[in-house]
């Protein structure tokens, strides 16, 4: 279980790297005083849970994830909806989010929310049962209409007869309209 977990963190510090070399390379092509991006998305890509809750169908997986950001007006706000599967079920989770610009065409953000597991005692990237969510994450613009995301999202109490926490990894790419 050590190794997954440190694969994981590998896998993920090694994401933001790439999303940072992209966004360094690719600065010149975008404008050069915008900070932040405004960009609703839909995106795709991979899910990875990395916790265990100890007990039987809690076991780290390998999933997938649909992503969605609908920027809320002027404000630092955004709606966002994820479903993050595996081969078993999935988790549907709506989440608020507070968006700060930290780079050109780049956000950092924290979130909060509630997963609904559509089969409770069932394994998703993020634990067995429904559960309060909270996470953090980057996304940013690296082409006209296309970006990056990379999240954390950490399930509170996620995990059937287990007070253990679900921990999921995701990242993928997205489509701004």
């Amino acid at each position: 279980m050590r190794h997954l977990f440190k694969s994981f963190v590998t896998l993920a510090a090694l994401s933001s790297l790439t999303i940072s070399s992209v966004l360094m390379t690719n600065g010149k092509a975008f404008a050069e005083n915008e900070k932040g991006t405004n960009a609703n998305y839909v995106g795709v890509g991979l899910a990875a849970g990395v916790t265990e809750g100890g007990q039987t169908n809690d076991a780290p997986n390998l999933g997938g994830n649909l992503t969605g950001r609908l920027k809320l007006g002027n404000t630092p706000l955004s709606a966002r909806g994820n479903v993050l599967w595996s081969d078993k079920t999935s988790a549907i989770i709506p989440e608020l989010s507070v968006d700060v610009p930290i780079a050109n065409r780049t956000n950092a953000f924290l979130t909060g929310g509630y997963s609904f597991v559509e089969t409770d005692g069932k394994a998703t990237p993020l634990g067995n049962r429904d559960s309060v969510v909270v996470g953090a994450g980057v996304e940013s613009e690296v082409g006209k209409n296309f970006l990056l995301y990379t999240n954390a999202k950490v399930g509170l109490r996620a995990y059937q007869n287990s007070p253990a926490s679900a921990v999921s990894i995701n990242a993928g790419i997205g489509y701004s309209f």
